[in-house]
């Protein structure tokens, strides 16, 4: 039988915990297993010298001591395996000679791992090699989601695009990927087979959802030795997706997400041939295409473009906002730090974010987990609840990239403001000034600035040199904020609290 619970929030894998094996296995910090199992999770490391240090824990932590305080090591541990810490490490000396007996015995009773810590090897060190092996498995789960979701991307482009959605979801996932139908039979899967008590669970789960309007979206169990979760798809027609696994990555909810995106699409009704037509050069774009080889499929504009944050962190979020907006046209790709965001479809329509950046080979605008979306410019951009966005000026099929930009910036403006909704301003003496030669000049008068300097001095004028405000928009530190814009004065040899100076310097950094 499966227990339903709710879904993880967010659409980008939290950091995987790291085996205590791993720690274990590394010669330089010296650590030494003395009761207890190997295998456990740590999902973070704290020290602590209290007596009692059950009010001070989340579970799940590796907590390091010295002994400072034990005077009764039974009552400790009870209090730590009660808080739900996933092990204790012990350092011998100063205060202990060797990690107590009833220390030992204790945790053997509980099952609670206990590591020994040599002198010579400091907790700090065993917090860096935490640390470092958390940042090592997040990036590996960031690319399995990268590569997943491109997988995924590429099915969808196929002749039998549903079959090998659910074939690539449960080659990726490692299990079982069945659709169901509005009555609960399945009328496609894919993967390995399951047991009977497993698959008679995932359907009662896909059960659980369905057309309801409230109802739940997702819904998450166990049954059968397998880890069980079901997705209730768009369109209307009442179909799930079901998802059968012996493990849950933590990077597993985003990739079935994109799923759902891509089958609420391709089951979608009265599909007509326009529809199809400008779907497929949608998907060439997902798949890397150049927006110049689609804008006829596109048609010629004029079009708005919308940077959105927010929603309730379920994969169908941006899939209502994109309803609320009247667009079939979205992009909920979320990339990971430092690379370009990975496509995913829309909820009657598929990717957009090739046509909203310059290329395959270019970073597009949008940081992770932010929403993308298209419209007509005869289409009004409204404020919507739970969201902030950024809306561009309107522009023609071959200027997508630049309302990408405007986009982008119109929404930093509205987190760092708080402001539900924020257009780009294209107008004004600015509009005054030859394009050429505005650009001509700005490029003299900026050379000196480096791309992220550039961009500080940017924020920072746009918000009236507020140090907190630039700082949240841009997701750095206001210290971080003072050092940038003093290196841009220096550099520029300009008074930055003369108002000419900063009228001067925002028309540069907004010439085209």
């Amino acid at each position: 039988m499966s227990s339903m619970s709710a879904p993880e929030p967010g659409s980008a894998p939290p950091a995987p915990p790291v085996p205590l094996a791993a720690l274990l296995a590394r010669p330089d910090l010296g650590l030494r297993l003395l009761a207890g199992p190997e295998d456990v999770p740590l999902h973070w490391v704290h020290t602590s010298e209290m007596a009692d240090p059950h009010p001070y824990l989340l579970g799940g932590e590796l907590l390091m001591t010295a002994g400072v305080q034990l005077t009764d090591p039974a009552h400790y541990v009870d209090r730590v395996v009660e808080a739900g810490a996933a092990a204790l490490a012990f350092g011998v000396t100063p205060v202990w000679d060797t990690v107590p007996p009833e220390l030992v015995a204790a945790c053997e009773r509980h099952g609670l791992p206990l590591v020994e810590v040599p002198p010579r090897t400091p907790f700090t060190a065993v917090a860096r090699a935490v640390w470092r092996l958390m940042a090592e498995a997040r990036l590996h789960e960031l690319r399995r989601v990268t590569e997943a979701q491109q997988s995924l991307a590429a099915a969808a482009a196929r002749p039998a695009p549903v079959p090998a959605v659910l074939g690539a979801l449960a080659s990726r996932l490692g299990g079982r990927a069945v659709l169901f139908g509005a009555d609960g039979t399945e009328s496609a899967a894919a993967g390995r087979e399951v047991p009977a008590e497993a698959a008679r669970a995932l359907r009662d789960l896909a059960g659980v959802l369905g057309p309801r309007p409230g109802g739940p979206a997702s819904a998450s169990g166990d049954g059968g030795g397998l880890r069980l979760a079901a997705y209730a798809l768009g369109g209307g027609e009442g179909l799930t997706l079901g998802v059968a696994t012996e493990r849950r990555g933590p990077g597993d909810h985003t990739i079935a997400g994109v799923a759902v995106v891509l089958l609420s699409l391709l089951t979608a009704p009265h599909r007509g041939a326009d529809v199809t037509v400008r779907d497929g050069a949608l998907v060439r774009l997902l798949l890397g295409a150049a927006p110049a080889e689609v804008a006829d499929a596109l048609g010629p504009g004029p079009w708005t473009v919308v940077h959105a944050r927010g929603g309730d962190g379920t994969p169908f979020a941006a899939a209502s906002l994109a309803a609320a907006l009247g667009t079939p046209l979205m992009d909920t790709g979320v990339g990971a730090e430092g690379g370009t965001g990975t496509r995913a479809g829309g909820a009657t329509g598929t990717s957009t974010e090739g046509a909203t950046a310059p290329g395959p080979s270019a970073p597009g605008h949008a940081r992770p987990g932010t929403v993308r979306l298209l419209l007509p410019s005869s289409t009004a951009v409204t404020a919507q609840q739970g969201w902030t966005l950024g809306a561009s000026a309107p522009v023609a099929a071959s200027e997508l990239a630049a309302g990408d930009a405007q986009a982008a910036r119109a929404l930093r403006r509205a987190e760092a403001s708080r402001a539900a909704l924020v257009r780009h301003r294209a107008h004004g003496f600015a509009a005054l000034v030859d394009r050429d030669e505005a650009a001509a000049y700005a490029r003299e008068v900026l050379a000196p600035l480096t791309g992220p300097l550039t961009e500080t001095l940017r924020v920072w004028l746009s918000l009236h040199g507020s140090w907190d405000r630039t700082a949240v928009a841009l997701e750095i530190h206001r210290n971080t904020v003072r050092q940038r814009i003093t290196r841009c004065a220096a550099l520029l040899d300009r008074d930055l609290d003369d108002p000419d100076v900063r009228m001067e310097l925002w028309f540069a950094l907004r010439a085209p």
